[in-house]
């Protein structure tokens, strides 16, 4: 169990803290002369449970309010020390605050210096101290008498705290390793030592971790775990990690980083949160205001966003977005503590959602329902509407980032499939993935009644007319499950319905009666746009648009600038490669254009159109086929190809 305190300065923290345990907690000479704690005081102490309990002695002052926050994330139960004489003071009630902001479980109060006041008195301030925890978490918590001079009360103090350590349990040791760096020190002969409290997770003497934001690697040389060595330590522990690694590396190791398991590592600049702002703050927060974050260690300074309000009342909650000034590492549920510009007053805070918030439509229906759904405590409560809500699916790799949940351990609902894309899978709700099904169909549908003159659009301009919403992997994967099961059907590039028929114009079927014999007869050195065009006295613009239609029916190849090969002359070319290859292992140009009895130019054309369609590649001022291209095989056959749908 890790225990912290909290309260006004000269309220007695590491008095009693010393009293419990022996220890004398303010280790600085500069505490020692000014007689405050300035900076985070770590203890460790057997309280007759025969284990050790960890306490993190927080600094009292406002000016020292960053440390503080810095040591009061994952604390389990918080000692709020109130003097007798003082009562409840301003610090008194910030630090109540930041430990309800942090979701802290436990709490108990301590009236300490009853030894300076009578029974009246006392009296007194327990009804200060009833008064303040009324309304809140912490409401009817218990509150123990002390003092620290004569020692009256401790004993039972002590034992009271050794009873809730026996009950506390261990945190959930699920997850991956996650410690929030306070304090970092040099060893003589040990080198770089960073600690913290262990989030989650746990960590072996071996283990590799990254240091983040800043992504650098290091290894777990020696581990101590509430001040005793150890091979393995983990959640709910305040662990000392003895680190090994570059120069650079150790260097940058700081109070506010992360050591982390690397699968956790994606620092982030934009963040989802729950907010509440403390009812005790003069006016309400509006949109855009300027905040230090603190969370876990770091103090970072960011703006607010707020998402479904433009200003938030005290005492109230909403949902925002922080737009961080540097990268922080987090999790969905962590809690944070936003103080003002000046970092002189705590303004509320909130709990994290969503690590990995959007720029865009941040604002929007569809992301206001995900962010209320995350709200939730766990993945699988949220996962049903978070699928609901995502037309490109959900990324296993960052939700186990965003919840510190192993893929492995999710409960998955039901109805849920996998999309496998070029950038991993992909998880969709399986009535949304048949929902886009449908949606591509009918707008391949509408395509074909738009232009009925053509076999279809390519994968590009079909994602662009029909689905532009999806991430082009994603489309790519909607689009190869219907080519599977053959609801969607290919001829070259063009895409079109199984039961889609090209419908040339009259006029174009006419004109494509009159211009094909004329292909066809020139066979290696067909005829130009212009010279059919002249033929057939028809004008340019018709004739090139009517070849384009028939090329992208796959019946001529366009090799360059209005120049068409019938689909039978472009294979019979390619049979000669193949011959030319088989008798000399390598291609010629002097040879290609030998064996056709065509021009250099024209021989050189041709050519690079096979590089281009990737039939073959070039070696220097030779080529070789590409032996599984579409039109080595289909030439070596002697197939002549998909039947054209005209």
């Amino acid at each position: 169990m890790i225990v912290g305190t909290a309260g006004h300065i000269d309220h007695g923290k590491t008095a009693l803290l010393r009293a419990l345990t022996g220890i004398e907690g303010d280790r600085r000479p500069a505490e020692r002369a000014r007689g405050i704690t300035i900076d985070l005081g770590y203890l460790y102490a057997d309280l007759g449970d025969g284990s050790l309990t960890g306490f993190i002695d927080l600094p009292g002052h406002e000016r020292f309010i960053h440390n503080m926050l810095a040591g009061a994330s994952g604390i389990d139960l918080m000692l709020l020390v109130v003097a007798a004489d003082d009562g409840v003071m301003p610090q008194t009630r910030e630090h109540l605050a930041i430990v309800e902001l942090l979701g802290i479980p436990r709490a108990r109060v301590v009236l300490t210096k009853t030894d300076r006041v009578d029974a009246a008195r006392v009296a007194e301030v327990r009804e200060q101290i009833g008064s303040l925890l009324a309304g809140g978490p912490f409401a009817g918590a218990p509150i123990h008498p002390v003092s620290s001079i004569t020692g009256s009360g401790i004993d039972l103090l002590r034992l009271t705290l050794a009873a809730d350590a026996a009950v506390a349990g261990e945190r959930r040791a699920a997850g991956h390793f996650r410690l929030a760096v306070d304090r970092v020190f040099n060893v003589d002969g040990a080198g770089r030592v960073a600690t913290g409290t262990a989030f989650a997770g746990q960590v072996r003497i071996g283990d590799e971790l990254l240091l983040s934001p800043a992504g650098l690697r290091v290894r777990v040389r020696d581990l101590r775990a509430q001040s005793l060595s150890v091979e393995q330590a983990g959640a709910g522990q305040r662990v000392a990690v003895n680190v090994a690694g570059d120069k650079q590396a150790l260097e940058r190791i700081q109070r506010g980083d992360w050591l982390l398991a690397p699968v956790l590592h994606a620092p982030a600049t934009r963040i989802d949160i729950e907010l509440r702002v403390l009812a005790s703050e003069a006016r309400a927060l509006a949109h855009w205001t300027p905040v230090h974050v603190h969370l876990g260690a770091q103090d970072v300074t960011a703006r607010v966003a707020l998402l479904d309000s433009e200003r938030l009342a005290p005492g109230e909650h909403g949902l925002a977005q922080l737009l961080l000034n540097a990268p922080v590492h987090a999790v969905h549920g962590d809690r944070l503590v936003l103080r003002d510009q000046s970092a002189q007053r705590t303004l509320g805070g909130g709990r994290l959602l969503d690590p990995f918030a959007p720029a865009r439509e941040r604002r929007s229906p569809a992301r206001l329902a995900q962010l209320d759904a995350l709200r939730t405590a766990s993945l699988e409560a949220a996962l049903p509407v978070l699928l609901e809500r995502a037309d490109n699916g959900l990324d296993p790799a960052v939700l186990e980032r965003q919840f510190n949940r192993a893929v492995g351990t999710w409960q998955l609902p039901v109805a849920v499939c996998t999309a496998s894309t070029r950038q991993g899978p992909r998880l969709f709700a399986t009535t949304r993935w048949i929902a886009l099904q449908g949606e591509l169909l009918e707008a391949l549908a509408r395509f074909h009644a738009e232009q009925p003159d053509e076999l279809g659009p390519d994968r590009d301009r079909l994602r662009r007319y029909a689905l532009a919403r999806l991430e082009r992997p994603v489309f790519i994967a909607l689009l190869d499950s219907l080519l599977g099961d053959g609801r969607i059907q290919s001829s070259g590039p063009w895409l079109h319905l199984p039961e889609h028929r090209v419908q040339l114009s009259a006029a174009d079927e006419a004109l494509h009666q009159r211009l094909w014999p004329l292909l066809v007869a020139g066979g290696f050195d067909p005829p130009w746009v212009r010279e059919l065009a002249s033929a057939l006295q028809q004008s340019d613009a018709d004739v090139r648009l009517l070849l384009r239609k028939l090329a992208r029916l796959g019946l001529l190849h366009q090799v360059v600038k209005d120049l068409f090969y019938p689909e039978a002359t472009i294979r019979q070319l390619a049979a000669q490669v193949l011959q030319l290859e088989h008798e000399h292992g390598l291609l010629s140009a002097a040879a290609f254009r030998d064996r056709v009895a065509i021009g250099r130019k024209r021989a050189i054309q041709i050519l690079e159109y096979f590089d281009r369609i990737g039939f073959t590649r070039r070696h220097g001022n030779e080529r070789k086929t590409r032996s599984d291209s579409a039109l080595a095989v289909t030439t070596a056959n002697g197939n002549e190809g998909p039947p054209h749908n005209v």
